[in-house]
């Protein structure tokens, strides 16, 4: 039997695609579902829920609910992290405080003011995590898919968490895009991608043996609106596409958001996340009422990698996927002991990264920034150090191009406040100079 465990079960809609995935193969096996969740309503909606698409499918996995941590981790092989902590309240926080000085912001959960207080929130949930897995299941896979990927995983290994592999769609709905865009079928395309997660590269795109960029080229030349994105725009003067979407990019450099002409320009949905939350919200209501009305559910697949490393695991099936993991000696000219986001054999032997190699000097350049505000985030938490945090929002690339030093570190100062009850105590402290 496999033991699964999923931790943030309540993110509901995510946990029915993920089970509808793996309740569809057919050769895993029996299979324990271990559902935790501190929402006790958003547990039953999520049990209820995951009977209800096993009922569908016809499987009869062993589906258990657990308001606590360590004793739906017992014994598992398999542990998918998705937890949210301080849920749509904390991220409105992440927008409306940096919004005050001036700082726009698309999602917020990667770098920036947003993304670096998403990870200061969550890293003490992840050393309790780190715990408890240590103690009831130290040989499981840890996949995570909690955002800021890159900070989390680094934390997480630097805790000491052994089988440890983050998981983000982007790559895949990336090339997925682009082969319809230049008409090649998804299934004929071979590609390559590296670098950072929501900030790798296309390296390579090819439809048996032909370069696909040219034919890119050709189609972005004759639709004058594609030019009006942000990963197309990256793309025409890197000479790399970024496997992000246009959103997501914006935030991750010093050139867009800052300016209002560019904002326009782009057509940058600023704040955009605000209303992915507010969706999410519904979408939770809409299961949960009809779960109670006795209504069936929609069962659809993600196309998500944690089922299919799980598969791949359990009967050696092999697989190739976009993983994020440490960098040791993976991408040669980005730091050692960050993480990175790069193709990954995965078999009964588990996760296995590929060694890419140097990226084109000017997409390792951006990613570095990226990698410096990822170290300077972990190095607060695992050195108790507040002013770390400052320093992070200093080098941070969108925040910088926007406020003063002062204002920076004001601002850090106002989200630590509103964030206190989530941080360390170490990193509660107001900093002035």
């Amino acid at each position: 039997m496999t033991k699964i465990a999923f931790i943030g079960a309540g993110s509901v809609v995510f946990t029915q695609g993920l089970l509808a995935d793996l309740f569809s193969f057919e050769d895993l096996g029996e299979l324990q579902i271990a559902l935790h969740d501190i929402d006790p309503e958003r547990l039953s909606t999520a049990t209820g829920a995951a009977n209800a698409i096993a009922d569908t499918l016809g499987v009869s996995p062993r589906i258990s609910a657990h308001l606590d941590r360590r004793a739906a981790l017992d014994g598992c092989d398999f542990v998918i992290n998705m937890i949210q902590v301080g849920m749509n309240e904390a991220t409105r926080l992440d927008f409306e405080i940096p919004a005050r000085y001036g700082v726009r912001q698309t999602i917020g959960d990667t770098l920036g003011a947003g993304g670096v207080f998403r990870a200061l929130r969550t890293f003490p949930v992840l050393r309790g995590l780190a715990a408890d897995i240590a103690a009831a299941c130290p040989d499981a896979w840890l996949l995570n898919y909690t955002n800021p990927m890159a900070m989390n995983v680094w934390y997480l290994s630097a805790l000491g968490v052994r089988n440890l592999v983050g998981l983000c769609h982007s790559v895949y709905w990336t090339m997925n895009d682009l082969s319809a865009l230049v008409g090649a079928p998804y299934d004929e395309v071979s590609y390559l991608a590296a670098g950072v997660n929501h900030q790798a590269w296309v390296l390579r795109f090819e439809h048996q043996g032909r370069d696909l960029y040219p034919v890119l080229d050709d189609v972005i030349a004759g639709d004058p609106e594609l030019a009006r994105r942000v990963r197309v725009d990256m793309y025409r003067r890197l000479g790399h596409y970024p496997t992000e979407t246009s959103e997501h990019s914006s935030e991750y450099v010093p050139w867009y958001l800052h300016d209002a002409s560019e904002v326009e320009r782009l057509r940058l949905p600023v704040g955009d996340y605000l209303r992915i939350v507010e969706e999410n919200v519904a979408l939770y209501q809409s299961t949960r009422d009809a779960l109670k009305a006795g209504e069936a559910l929609a069962v659809e697949g993600t196309m998500e990698y944690a089922p299919q490393v799980i598969h791949s695991m359990v009967t050696g099936t092999p697989r190739t996927i976009y993983g994020n993991v440490v960098n040791t000696g993976l991408i040669s000219n980005l730091p050692a002991n960050a993480v990175v986001e790069v193709p990954c054999l995965v078999d009964s032997l588990g996760v296995q990264p590929t060694s890419v190699g140097a990226l084109p000097a000017q997409c390792a350049a951006l990613n570095r920034a990226y990698i410096n505000v990822n170290e300077l985030v972990v190095k607060a938490a695992l050195e108790d150090n507040p002013h770390a945090i400052r320093q992070a929002l200093m080098v941070d690339p969108a925040t910088s191009a926007t406020l003063t030093v002062e204002q920076i570190w004001s601002l850090a100062n106002d989200l630590v406040d509103a964030h206190s009850n989530y941080l360390h105590p170490s990193l509660r402290t107001r900093i002035t100079l």
